[in-house]
């Protein structure tokens, strides 16, 4: 029995999906508070219990989420008891080297990639999939697996990839990493690991410094990369454009995305249907279908407002976020709420996030998440230093979603890796009445 502490975050709630399909026997544990993450799990009926000391036998291999600390009482027991002990990044690099691995990293950008990927895949070829917004999925009659790939801690560096996919480096994580060429180091690193070939976005001004022997191949909207998107088209319903292939026309696309940055994931995708030989075609008929990824620009209609609600919390996602909004509706008040993420990364960001704020109307900015981070650490470190360079800016708390209401032909864009549907549904429920 493998159990899994900590089962309801992202990517543990994936990894045990993929791994009940793939017949292990799974269980796991984590906090009372509902996740959306559970819905794969209790789907697949994987036992969900609450942390417990004797939910621990014998029996077991344990696997960890990278969160968990050692005061766990599951840990302690686990550790009590002698038995095996994985992290969620050592059990996924044992799973890799049963397939095909197709590992997709970067800082911004990797969950819809992964998605994608994972989406076209799935419906030409087969494959499997673990994707950090709660989804996976196995067959072990399927030859690929399409896996997110986090950098944090380089936890990467575990994984045994087939193809290496960068959507681009970026300085994150700052409570682990020292600097841009520490992340740096990390990517390159990764990439020296991949057996086929490493496919990255060539408009990043980080990728191209990655020296390796493997064949790299550069997607992007600039000349000069070997995967070009051309005469691309940002429309209220959409986003079309071309794609050349060394030169050569591939094929038109037209889909039901918004933004620069997803037609940059839709191009790493495209990369890899053209190196595994499937024809533009049915890649442009299966990309017509494709949904997005859970909390990436996911939509809630509700008369002439839109609540969005989106993973974002690094400056360069506030931005393409909230430009993505403006391209699909560019006729609407543009409210923006965020509740920034570590204390260490708003202390570093802090200027940059309020700039990118400041592309919509009005912001609002809840109490900092601490994740695992204390605030008497950091006593000086509060929303208050986003807040006072906002243009429009206010502060707001998770039941004070009346603060929002009393706005027309407004869209809403809720950005946090955290859980703050309580304001969001509040909000919803507010409109509605």
């Amino acid at each position: 029995m493998y159990h899994f502490v900590g089962i309801k975050g992202a990517g543990m709630s994936s990894l045990a999906q993929m791994m009940c399909e793939l017949n292990y026997d799974v269980q796991g544990s984590d906090v009372a508070k509902h996740f959306f993450t559970e819905e794969g799990l209790i789907k697949r009926n994987i036992p969900i219990f609450v942390y417990d000391e004797n939910n621990i036998k014998e029996d077991m291999i344990i696997i960890r989420g990278e969160s968990i600390t050692d005061d766990n009482p599951e840990i302690k027991q686990a550790k009590k008891l002698g038995l095996t002990i994985h992290s969620y990044s050592e059990m996924l690099g044992i799973i890799t080297k049963q397939f095909k691995t197709i590992c997709v990293a970067g800082c911004h950008g990797k969950t819809t990639t992964t998605a994608m990927i994972s989406h076209v895949l799935n419906d030409i070829k087969g494959t499997n999939y673990l994707i950090g917004d709660g989804n996976g999925y196995a067959d072990k009659k399927n030859e690929f697996f399409v896996l997110e790939s986090c950098e944090y801690r380089r936890h990467f560096l575990n994984y045994t990839p087939y193809y290496v996919v960068i959507t681009n480096i970026d300085f994150d994580h700052v409570d682990y990493y020292k600097d841009i060429d520490d992340v740096k180091d990390a990517y390159q690193e990764f990439a020296n690991k991949a057996t086929k070939m490493i496919i990255a976005c060539g408009d990043d001004k980080y990728t191209h410094d990655l020296k390796t022997d493997k064949k790299i191949v550069y997607y992007g909207l600039e000349n000069g990369n070997d995967i070009v998107a051309t005469n691309v088209n940002y429309k209220q319903d959409g986003t079309s454009f071309d794609v050349e292939i060394d030169g050569k026309f591939y094929g038109s696309f037209d889909l039901p995305i918004f933004g620069k940055h997803m037609v940059l994931d839709a191009l790493g995708t495209i990369a890899v249907c053209f190196y595994e030989d499937i024809k533009s075609s049915d890649v442009q008929n299966i990309f017509k279908t494709f949904k997005g990824a859970k909390r990436r620009f996911s939509q809630t209609v509700i008369g002439n407002n839109i609540v969005i609600d989106d993973y974002a919390h690094h400056p360069n996602e506030i931005e393409a976020n909230l430009n993505a909004i403006k391209q699909k509706y560019p006729n609407k008040k543009i409210i923006a709420i965020m509740q920034p993420h570590t204390f260490t990364r708003t202390k570093e960001f802090a200027k940059e996030i309020a700039e990118k704020l400041n592309i919509a109307d009005e912001a609002y900015v809840m109490d900092i998440h601490p994740a695992r981070e204390l605030q008497e650490d950091y006593p000086d470190i509060t929303s208050d230093i986003i807040i006072k360079n906002l243009k429009n800016g206010h502060s707001i708390d998770i039941d004070e979603a009346y603060k929002l209401k009393n706005n027309e032909n407004t869209v809403f864009a809720f950005m946090s890796p955290n859980d703050i549907s309580k304001l969001e549904n509040d909000l919803i429920e507010m409109l509605r009445n």
